[in-house]
């Protein structure tokens, strides 16, 4: 039985350093409208676009410039828009 035990926590704390965490970053854009992103994308300087940790909030006295936009696939917001890379 202490054998069993002891290869099912080994097993288990392998599996723990194999897993991967999720990280995701933020990214905003001028006209306040921000998402989440799974991948960091390397994004034009022209696109005036600010990539945040995901930790990141914007302060309470913020929140009537900024809004959550969430959008799946590779792109950003532009004028309300979603434009695909």
């Amino acid at each position: 039985m202490k054998v069993v035990t002891t290869a099912a926590l080994l097993g288990a704390s392998m599996l723990a350093f194999t897993a991967t965490t999720a990280s995701a970053d933020i990214v905003c854009n001028g006209d306040g409208d921000c998402w989440h992103v799974k991948e960091r994308h390397k994004y034009t300087p022209d696109l005036h676009l600010r990539i945040h940790p995901d930790s990141w909030k914007w302060r309470d006295s913020d929140a009537t410039h900024y809004r959550w936009r969430e959008h799946e696939g590779r792109g950003y917001w532009r004028g309300g828009v979603w434009v695909d890379l």
